[in-house]
């Protein structure tokens, strides 16, 4: 039998990580078998950048703490190489970093399944999520939209202007004189 100090080192990792999981806006469970400590590095150093803590999980502990906040759907996906990539920036932001990783490096990081925003979501499902644009990218286009008729129409406006009666200064200039 464990003695009591042990036991209580894992409760309180077991409550620190259900708090860290209840809190996120993102966690995903990422199987990174076969990966070199220099890969590794890079993809610490990319979550880093995005916002995004990246540790080695125990699945036993793991699993305490989904099911102590009620989520049980992962019992069959913690075994074998577990990590977590947990955020509580952009919700997309783990998934796309595991993708684009996945691509470069001949596919050594498989997303096993997660959490978004409350919603547990399937390895494909989070597969999806990492192909779209950051948040930043996707405001961006969606502002570009919103642009496009306005510049159509100032373009318009000033070519009927130069077929009507020439320059636009010197219409104004014949006006103010």
């Amino acid at each position: 039998m464990p003695n009591a100090k042990v036991l209580e080192s894992k409760k309180a990792a077991v409550d620190a990580l259900a708090e860290k999981l209840q809190g996120a806006t993102a966690a995903v469970f990422v199987d990174y078998k076969g990966i070199t400590v220099a890969q590794d590095t890079e993809l610490r150093n990319q979550f880093r950048a995005a916002g995004v803590e990246y540790t080695v999980v125990k699945n036993t502990l793991t699993r305490f703490a989904a099911n102590k906040i009620g989520y049980n759907q992962f019992d069959e996906l913690l075994n074998g190489t577990t990590s977590l990539a947990c955020t509580t920036g952009d919700p997309i932001a783990p998934a796309r970093i595991v993708c684009e990783f996945a691509k470069k490096n001949k596919d050594l990081l498989k997303i096993k399944g997660g959490i978004i925003e409350g919603s547990v979501l399937t390895a494909e499902e989070l597969n999806a999520f990492g192909e779209l644009p950051s948040k930043d990218a996707l405001l961006s286009q969606v502002l570009g939209t919103f642009l496009a008729p306005i510049t159509s129409l100032a373009v318009v406006l000033d070519q009927i202007c130069k077929a009507q009666g020439g320059d636009t200064a010197a219409a104004a200039e014949t006006t103010e004189g």
